[in-house]
């Protein structure tokens, strides 16, 4: 087993790679804009073609190379920390984790679309100073955000090559999204896709000793400052402004009332609008399909209300017993709020669906 002091160093090993990895993504997006400065106004394209685009492409180029370059020895340094040999296993090559965008197409034809969004913005009567920020600020969010994906790709690329490595726990850094704050501190196997948004910054720490596909929470990661290892823990250090902000005003307040954290924040991906109760309602997805934890809730209470037994699968379907069918839409905790005339009522449809046990 992994003792404390191994998984400490790993996760110390997790801070240093991302301190390194963000100074990167600064120092490139800090050369970028300053040769964003030497566009011709009145000719955006014939001077970005000329010297601008091209020095900017193998800027980014080069701290793309640079940040892949950080997975060979972050991956042994925590190998190592979890106890196993280090030299066993592939080597990333840098170079091939540059040159290209995170979606496969080329790193020209992303980095020139700051231009049009700036020529976009003089044609609708914006001032050109104001245009050229507007231009400046997505190539900076594209260029930090392409060297961080070199970083991750070429990460998960040394993961696989490393059959000692069985998989990565996911590590995020306060402040951040709510979607990452659930997703931090949880298990995946070599083979699951790192999920991230723009701009996101989590990181894999590789881990040995876990089993493959198992999902859990990582075992043993000490809670450290800057470091998310627990949801609701990082929800509780937030000020309530910043709750409200991050996890919207009727999540916080779910969440403040007992609500699962997870549940609240996976409640936001399947969103939808449905006819039920007679009016619109906001209404989700998730937890829905027959696997679904809601699903399972309302049979169950089907069943209690009605004595009917409904199959759980299809050999029980086969034997004659009715499938049950999801008929009410699973309710989103602002739609709640909205409904609830009490605070008692507010309690009971959160537990009804599915939010608070």
């Amino acid at each position: 087993m992994t003792t404390a002091p191994e998984r400490l160093g790993a996760v110390e090993l997790a801070e240093a790679y991302y301190v390194a990895l963000s100074g990167l993504s600064r120092r490139t997006a800090d050369r970028v804009q300053l040769l964003w400065r030497e566009l011709d106004r009145r000719d955006l394209t014939g001077s970005w073609e000329a010297l601008v685009g091209p020095r900017i492409v193998e800027t980014v180029t080069a701290g793309q190379a640079a940040a892949a370059a950080l997975a060979d020895p972050y991956l042994s340094g925590v190998v190592a920390a979890d106890g196993a040999d280090p030299a066993v296993g592939s080597r990333v090559r840098p170079g091939a984790f540059a040159g290209y965008a995170a979606d496969g197409r080329s790193l020209e034809s992303l980095l020139y679309l700051p231009v049009v969004t700036t020529k976009q913005a003089i044609g609708a009567g914006m001032s050109d100073v104001d245009a050229m920020m507007r231009g400046l600020n997505q190539l900076l969010r594209m260029a930090a955000s392409e060297v961080t994906d070199a970083s991750r790709s070429a990460t998960g690329a040394g993961i696989t090559g490393r059959r000692t490595i069985q998989g990565y726990i996911r590590i995020a850094t306060s402040p951040c999204c709510a979607r990452c704050a659930i997703l931090s501190g949880k298990e995946f196997g070599w083979n699951r896709g790192f999920q991230r948004h723009p701009r996101c910054d989590c990181v894999h720490m590789p881990a040995t000793l876990i089993a493959r596909g198992r999902g859990g929470r990582g075992r043993g990661l000490p809670d450290r400052p800057g470091t998310v290892t627990n949801a609701k823990d990082y929800f509780n250090s937030l000020s309530r402004r910043d709750q409200d902000r991050i996890f919207t005003i009727a999540g916080a307040r779910a969440i403040r009332d007992g609500a699962d954290i997870t549940s609240v924040v996976n409640a936001r991906r399947g969103m939808y609008t449905a006819d039920a109760y007679r009016r619109r309602v906001a209404a989700t997805r998730e937890g829905t399909t027959r696997r679904g934890a809601f699903y399972r809730a309302e049979r169950r209470r089907v069943e209690e209300r009605t004595g009917t037994r409904f199959a759980r699968d299809r050999i029980e379907a086969r034997r004659g017993l009715p499938g049950f069918q999801l008929r009410t839409p699973r309710l989103l905790p602002e739609e709640i709020y909205r409904l609830a005339a009490t605070r008692d009522e507010a309690i009971a449809m959160l537990r009804r669906f599915g939010y608070i046990d």
